[in-house]
């Protein structure tokens, strides 16, 4: 069997230089005061149905902002700049709001005040709200409104036996992402407020856990029991289907309780399934392909194979203007790399409990000294552990430096070093250092302020008129796309959604 260099040493520069990278980014939009912001998705913005760039994902409240697939580093982080660029002049035509610059969110009205995302009156509209309506029965709201960043990455030629060996070694080592960029340690107590947590009190309205890393990742974020009785096989995508499929048309008796309509005959979810679509399926990263309209992703996977894979667990850095450096988005190509070409064994049940022990442990503890995380039935330290991947990781990155020229892969590996040797200069470290040093331990504060900043920032950034008028006029198409897709539909809403739940409409099993 070849070895990890040897594979490296395979790859030629074309292939590397193919490599592409896309990133989707959620914020809350927040009032001035550090309060969701309750409004409407600003108009000015577009249709959030079928804007290409700017929509929300959960909430009316959370805009998420997705670039293109880019060749460059820089060029991706270009068009996420002027995503916000647009956004944030748009915000201010229409009031005084801003994005909120952490995953966890602001100050939180009662849950049920929180406004699902709304897309207009057609069948897929409607839809999409609906499902919302169901996350928001199935888990609360509050759950919904934690943000972060998406790292969508591809190699060319690569097969989907390879990207699950990638998700397989992913999924054993995602931990270092927690440890190394982590910035969700604090949370304002209105997100945990008549909740059973492990917090402890930073000041009176402040949670936070002394060594947390990411809050958002741990039990608190995306979590569930219906969710941990998921067995997902990422060995094959036949088995990654079946399991899947599975979960999706498995009744579950706690969804069936609350049904797919009130007794006023409004929709409360989708389904009364496990999960109501692919989409439900929280994970730290997923096997993704581009959808051809009205399709369901299972039966895109099954059908045309892994284009390209989905990396969840990145926090927001409150630090930078955009949520995530140049540096971290290099590190992730190299860590991903590393992932794609390390020998990757099948995953089993006992190494499945496994990576989700050392996520947790990780989220809340995992700049505690001397922690162990379980490794092969045996405890290791996190910092020999990280260390091992990190040293694995430099051939790596001085290969893509050979490449594209420079040192700034290098430089991203050697970052990533210093960080497990000393982890005062982690980003949730310095979250909770800036709290206590100028915000009196305030969370909701220390991300006020730091939103505030950000929006000064942005919008002081030179914006040409070209790129105002292109964004105005992609906002405007968008805008009529919906009403085209309003004009078009001619199916009642309730066969559509039988349709399209079909389990005919998922693939098919293998034989």
């Amino acid at each position: 069997m070849s070895s990890l260099q040897e594979r490296l040493d395979a790859l030629t520069p074309e292939r590397l230089k193919g490599m592409r990278r896309g990133i989707e980014k959620e914020s809350l939009r927040a009032q001035s005061n550090g309060a969701l912001a309750l409004t409407p998705h600003p108009a000015a913005l577009g249709a959030a149905l079928t804007h290409p760039h700017i929509t929300t994902d959960f909430s009316e409240s959370q805009v998420e902002l997705i670039t293109g697939v880019h060749a460059g580093v820089q060029t991706c982080l270009d068009e996420l700049t002027q995503l916000h660029q647009f956004t944030y002049r748009v915000m201010q035509e229409a009031g005084d709001e801003m994005l909120w610059v952490s995953s966890m969110p602001c100050g939180l009205p009662p849950d049920e005040t929180i406004p699902i995302g709304r897309y207009g009156s057609s069948n897929i509209g409607r839809s999409k709200s609906v499902y919302r309506m169901g996350l928001g029965h199935r888990y609360g709201r509050r759950m919904q409104t934690i943000s972060g960043i998406h790292y969508n990455w591809s190699l060319p030629n690569v097969s989907s036996e390879a990207y699950f060996a990638l998700i397989r070694n992913f999924r054993r080592h995602g931990f270092l992402l927690l440890y190394l960029f982590g910035a969700s340690p604090a949370l304002c107590s209105s997100f945990v407020a008549g909740r059973a947590h492990e917090l402890q009190m930073l000041n009176e309205h402040t949670m936070y856990m002394p060594h947390g890393t990411s809050l958002r990742m741990g039990r608190l974020g995306y979590q569930s029991d219906a969710q941990a009785s998921i067995a997902v096989s990422f060995n094959s995508l036949d088995g990654y289907g079946a399991s899947l499929q599975d979960a999706l048309t498995r009744p579950y008796p706690a969804y069936e309780a609350i049904g797919v309509r009130n007794p006023g005959g409004d929709y409360n979810q989708l389904a009364t399934s496990l999960l109501q679509i692919e989409n439900e399926f929280y994970g730290t990263i997923r096997p993704k392909r581009v959808i051809r309209p009205g399709e369901r992703p299972l039966h895109a996977l099954r059908e045309r194979g892994v284009e390209y894979i989905e990396v969840r667990l990145m926090d927001l850095d409150p630090f930078v203007p955009v949520g995530i450096t140049e540096q971290t988005m290099r590190f992730l190509d190299v860590f991903l790399l590393h992932c794609l070409l390390a020998d990757s064994q099948p995953d089993t049940p006992r190494e499945i409990v496994e990576t989700a022990h050392a996520r947790d442990r990780v989220a809340a503890r995992g700049r505690e000294p001397g922690l162990r995380l379980e490794r092969d039935g045996r405890e290791v330290l996190l910092t020999d552990w990280g260390m091992e991947l990190v040293e694995a990781c430099a051939p790596i990155a001085a290969r893509l430096d050979t490449v594209h020229g420079g040192a700034r892969y290098a430089e991203a590996v050697a970052a990533a070093r210093t960080g497990l040797a000393d982890p005062a200069t982690l980003p949730s470290a310095r979250v909770l250092d800036v709290m206590a040093g100028e915000f009196d331990n305030s969370f909701v504060r220390f991300a006020r302020a730091k939103s505030l900043q950000t929006r000064s920032a942005l919008l002081e950034l030179p914006f040409s008129v070209q790129d105002q008028a292109r964004f105005r006029a992609m906002a405007q198409q968008s805008v009529d796309d919906q009403k085209k897709i309003e004009a078009a539909d001619t199916m009642a809403f309730d066969v559509y959604l039988e349709q399209y739940l079909s389990p005919e409409r998922l693939g098919l099993l293998p034989a």
